[in-house]
């Protein structure tokens, strides 16, 4: 077995392609904040395409800013900053790629100075975000930047070392500010519709906090575009190691498995220039929020639709659940008669074929996504993806009748307990809140819908509380097939 760094790189299996530039030539134009699987399968992919074919020159410095981002840490160096990219194609078939564009990794809580220093530079042209749903710090249904989070007050201290992506980006853009340098491009890529709208109004609200003077001069003058990004992540488990480390003969601690498909939609909003992404597949246009309402309602509902029912019917992977033909046909009832009604024309887009194709790649056997990852802190996910739609359903006169029954399935999920009895670990970080308060549903069925910061006014409009209590009555008395059944069933 061979250790994956700048050493072994050029001996590794001719069946794993392999950086073919210089690697210690690149200086980071790109900072990224959130160096996870998807980041490593989607952005840093890309600008491994464009310097492979001498399209792009600059490389990627990551971040990580969490305690539990040592490991990624621990590992980049270890490596060199490489890994490898492992497509699993739905035939079986593996593609591994080794991943040369990170050049550097910065660990903040050791050296927060170093991070800042970075994203000062003039090299430094864009920071791009992965921090999840919840890193924007924002209320669920206000959208107010939540300035009494522990780590923010921290920071908005005057003379504090910055610990939250929020205070190392605003001392980075107050140090350009007062040097001349002009401000880099803030790029959100994470799962929230209009992300860089949302990035805007956090950071510039933790910059007023801190310096009122200087969150205007970020307000007028800091570009966030917009972006839609699609490529199914799942966590890379010790069986996709060891698969590595026996079909191809590389031993690499953190390896990335991902579907084929890809998809990033980007509004073209660089000042400063960027690498030109266009020609590794990326769509550079105008308005992102076509593009980015199909992927939030369609792909990600999705996944909420069928991950919760899935689960409680004892399924754990995405494919399995497919495997069961009420879970396509809720996903296809919602997504057609629920989910597409609240969408915009998408250009170049036909939206029956995009619906295909999605249940075929939940479909994908290799991918092995987990219900688990998918079930995952979902106060961060249903209120963000599920109830704009029902919202906006209500208000047009349209169904919202199985938008409930996946919110109904959450709040079933939410207890604890599956239908055989066994413990769920719910990871979410309202867990300690949500579970208890979903554990009395059975003498109140309505008491998880009193959560007004994550699901509003919608426990007074009968047209949603009426089939939300029927099909929870239904999971607890009958279980989640039989409520399939009568929801998209025929019943």
């Amino acid at each position: 077995m061979t250790a994956l760094s700048n050493d072994t790189v050029a001996g590794l299996d001719p069946a794993v392609a392999v950086p073919s530039y210089d690697r210690s030539a690149l200086v980071p134009g790109i900072v990224h904040f959130g160096v996870g699987g998807f980041h490593r399968a989607h952005q840093a992919m890309v600008l491994d395409r464009l310097l492979s074919t001498g399209a792009a020159t600059e490389g990627i410095c990551g971040v990580g800013v969490l305690p539990l981002d040592r490991r990624m840490a621990d590992v980049m160096a270890a490596q060199d900053c490489l890994y490898t990219l492992v497509l699993k194609h739905p035939d079986g078939a593996l593609e591994p790629r080794v991943i040369g564009s990170i050049c550097e990794y910065l660990f903040a809580p050791d050296d927060p100075k170093a991070v800042i220093d970075r994203l000062a530079a003039g090299t430094t042209r864009i920071v791009s975000l992965t921090v999840t749903e919840g890193g924007y710090n924002f209320h669920q249904v206000t959208g107010d930047f939540d300035e009494t989070a522990p780590d923010v007050r921290h920071d908005l201290e005057s003379s504090a070392a910055p610990r939250t992506v929020f205070g190392l980006v605003t001392e980075a853009l107050r140090a350009r500010r007062d040097s001349g340098t002009p401000p880099f491009t803030v790029m959100s890529c994470d799962n929230i519709q209009g992300n860089g709208e949302v990035a805007k109004r956090s950071f510039v609200a933790y910059a007023t906090l801190k310096d009122p003077e200087l969150g205007a001069w970020i307000d007028e003058h800091v570009p966030f575009p917009n972006s839609m990004v699609d490529r199914i992540t799942p966590v890379t488990s010790d069986s996709d190691r060891d698969e590595l480390s026996r079909r191809f003969g590389v031993e690499d601690a953190w390896p990335v498995v991902c579907e084929p498909f890809f998809q990033w939609v980007l509004e073209d909003y660089f000042p400063l220039g960027r690498p030109p992404f266009e020609q590794a597949d990326v769509q550079v246009v105008a308005d992102v929020l076509p593009y980015e309402l199909m992927k939030l309602r369609l792909l990600n509902v999705g996944h909420q639709a069928l991950c919760y029912f899935g689960y409680l019917a004892g399924y754990r992977y995405a494919h399995e659940a497919l495997g069961d033909p009420l879970i396509p046909a809720l996903l296809r009832a919602y997504m057609q008669e629920e989910g597409r009604p609240t969408l915009q024309p998408v250009p170049g887009v036909d939206l029956a074929e995009y619906i295909d194709t999605l249940i075929e790649r939940f479909s994908n056997p290799e991918v092995r996504d987990t219900l688990a990852r998918l079930c995952a802190e979902s106060s961060d996910r249903i209120p963000k993806w599920l109830v704009p739609v029902v919202r906006e359903n209500l208000a047009a006169g349209g169904e919202v009748r199985l938008s409930a029954a996946i919110v109904a399935s959450w709040a079933r999920y939410a207890e604890g307990v599956d239908e055989a009895g066994e413990p769920i670990d719910v990871v979410d970080r309202l867990s300690e809140r949500l579970g208890p308060i979903a554990r009395t549903q059975r003498e109140n069925p309505l008491a998880f819908l009193e959560s007004r910061d994550l699901f509003g006014d919608l426990i007074d409009d009968p047209r949603f509380t009426e089939p939300y209590a029927e099909a929870l009555r239904s999971l607890h008395e009958r279980g989640s097939r039989a409520t399939l059944e009568a929801f998209v069933g025929g019943e």
